[in-house]
């Protein structure tokens, strides 16, 4: 299958589990290709062939993303160089979820999660100790009884009813053993509790093209987030929104980049805005665009929303 047939198969499917998908970004470099929305669950996801192209730079840029527009980094694809991914495993890489197809299918579609999760050394679950223990102790078996019927330590049972993971292999013995479910699915949406999470990337250092930009943002009481892969160069925030922000001259990829914004902001919930050297245009879609002799008479965070406000509010009704 080409790259271009499995993004519009997972864009399709999005779009079948009532997700709003946003635009492709088809702009270069890009750390994610697509956002989506489903009531709460706002999702960036990178679509991939091989899942060996995705680098740490990426990685690292999804999960910042992710971070400062609360969404999840997801990235869904076919295969390693080695072998197929499988179906009803999650994979990591670089601190992202990975999914199959037909796993990111039955998840967002069928709405059954993954139970199976790949680390070093195998394919693992996740035990729901407190019903372990409450099965054990309803057979009258003692810790060093289930051990031997595993073949396992008592310590390595405790440890299991303490909340740590098995192998596939010990949880369908377990499974067998009770004939009662006892496995957790993996939260993709939050998948800490079978993945430890590296904390939060630190920002980039900011492009010196920007940085009479970024000290205007910083002074009207924005903290901003450059990027580095993304359509936007910086996720802008105060107390109380955030703003996808772009700034170049203003030509056909600027405004291309300007319509992608105003298509990712749609889904996540954020505003955009362009600022250009200059251009008689007030906004693309719904990124504002802002000269840059205006941005820097800009004395407050208020008047910098309200004209951003009024920019897009013109495209929307003329």
């Amino acid at each position: 299958m080409s790259r271009s047939a499995l993004v519009g198969n997972v864009i399709a499917m999005l779009e079948d589990a009532g997700f709003l998908v946003s635009d492709r970004c088809a702009v270069r470099p890009k750390s994610f290709d697509i956002a989506a929305r489903r009531s709460k669950d706002v999702i960036l996801v990178k679509i991939l062939g091989n899942i060996d192209s995705f680098d740490t730079a990426t990685g690292t840029e999804m999960r910042r993303l992710g971070f400062y527009l609360d969404a999840t980094p997801i990235v869904i694809g076919l295969r390693t160089r080695d072998e197929q991914l499988e179906p009803g495993v999650v994979y990591f890489r670089h601190g992202v979820p990975v999914l199959s197809p037909d796993t990111a299918m039955d998840l967002f579609v069928e709405e059954v999660p993954p139970l199976i999760y790949a680390a070093p050394g195998g394919l693992y679950v996740s035990i729901d100790g407190d019903v372990l223990a409450d099965e054990r102790e309803e057979r009258e078996w003692s810790l060093g009884q289930l051990a031997n019927e595993l073949g396992v330590s008592r310590r390595t049972v405790s440890k299991y009813e303490s909340g740590m993971n098995a192998s596939v292999e010990v949880a369908v013995q377990l499974e067998e053993l009770f004939n009662a479910p006892l496995t957790d699915p993996v939260d993709v949406f939050d998948p800490g509790d079978v993945h430890e999470d590296e904390s939060t990337p630190d920002d980039p250092e900011v492009d010196p093209d920007d940085e009479q930009l970024v000290t205007v943002l910083t002074r009207v009481g924005f903290d901003v987030h450059p990027t580095l892969r993304s359509p936007f160069k910086a996720v802008s925030e105060d107390e109380r929104e955030k703003v996808l922000t772009g700034h170049s001259a203003f030509n056909r990829t600027a405004e291309k980049r300007a319509k992608i914004m105003s298509s990712v902001g749609h889904v996540t919930r954020t505003t955009s805005v362009y600022v250009v050297d200059k251009t008689d245009r007030e906004s693309v879609d719904a990124t504002a665009l802002i000269q840059r002799d205006e941005i820097e008479e800009i004395d407050d965070s208020d008047s910098l929303r309200e004209l951003i406000r009024e920019r897009a509010e013109e495209k929307e009704t003329a």
